[in-house]
């Protein structure tokens, strides 16, 4: 039988992550006592329509939270085959989510959201450095993270690969807020100011020539893809497996949309797994 154990930070879309599981087929128990998954392997096999189990974790438990090292390690010796998929999100996102819902954070006992975060954070330090598969839901919406997961699973959630967020904006309405990495393409001569080209966008292949026909679009594109190849092997190192990559110009319906399409092409023909979203088409 698979097992997954899905964990992470509160309010990083663990919820969301059981949904997709569940529609995948996964016979999915979120918020479980670590100590009760062994009772649920074993009798699992007993039932023909449970071939892979998911279960959610996290210090919704309390005390009994703290079982789960015990427990993984007792798994493991016992030879059962599961993985884990820990979630999480910047400090920013997971504070704004929760200050939308208007829920108080399990750890915070009280005082700021923030502190909560920070104690969680600490608290799950052991569990994430065992993690299978890390994902940042900072930027994802829930198609983007349904693709994240469906691609995990598919490919083998322990082979831990990066993935690059990829998404087009436009400044007049307001900067993405989960940006590791922020171009602004407004160098770039406009195709909105030529008439055949204003309305259209950079999906259109007529844009997407007008832009890259530039010398310095070009160059400016070369220069990113190099600098972003180069830097993924230290953000692994350093336990970090999501890059949010975003391109704005001013309206987001042109020259963000052609760079954004045109990084997603050159990192997947190297190998690299990404997302893409237009936030402002």
């Amino acid at each position: 039988m698979r097992v997954i154990i899905v964990t992470g930070l509160s309010g990083a879309g663990k919820t969301m992550a059981m949904d997709i599981l569940e529609d995948m087929g996964y016979y999915c128990i979120d918020n479980m006592p670590p100590a009760l998954m062994r009772s649920f392997i074993e009798l699992a096999p007993k039932n023909k329509e449970i071939e892979a189990a998911a279960f959610g974790i996290d210090v919704r438990g309390g005390s009994l939270f703290d079982d789960l090292k015990d427990t993984l390690e007792s798994l493991k010796k016992d030879g059962v085959d599961f993985k884990i998929m820990y979630l999480e999100a910047t400090d920013k996102v997971l504070a704004q989510r929760y200050n939308e819902t208007r829920r108080e954070h399990p750890l915070a006992h009280g005082e700021a959201v923030s502190r909560g975060i920070r104690r969680e954070r600490k608290r799950l330090e052991a569990i994430r450095s065992e993690a299978d598969s890390i994902i940042d839901t900072s930027g994802l919406n829930k198609a983007q993270m349904a693709a994240e997961i469906r691609n995990i699973v598919s490919a083998g959630i322990d082979d831990r690969t990066f993935t690059v967020n990829i998404m087009s904006f436009g400044y007049k309405f307001g900067m993405p807020v989960s940006a590791d990495m922020m171009f602004d393409a407004r160098f770039i001569p406009n195709p909105f100011y030529v008439k055949s080209l204003k309305d259209l966008t950079g999906n259109n292949k007529k844009v997407r020539k007008y832009v890259m026909d530039h010398e310095v679009a070009r160059q400016f594109m070369d220069s990113v893809t190099r600098m972003i190849m180069n830097l993924i092997p230290y953000y692994k190192n350093e336990d970090k497996y999501n890059l949010s990559v975003c391109f704005g110009c001013t309206g987001g319906h042109h020259r963000s949309v052609t760079l954004a399409n045109e990084l997603n092409e050159r990192l997947t023909a190297r190998g690299i797994r990404t997302t893409l979203e237009h936030r402002d088409l």
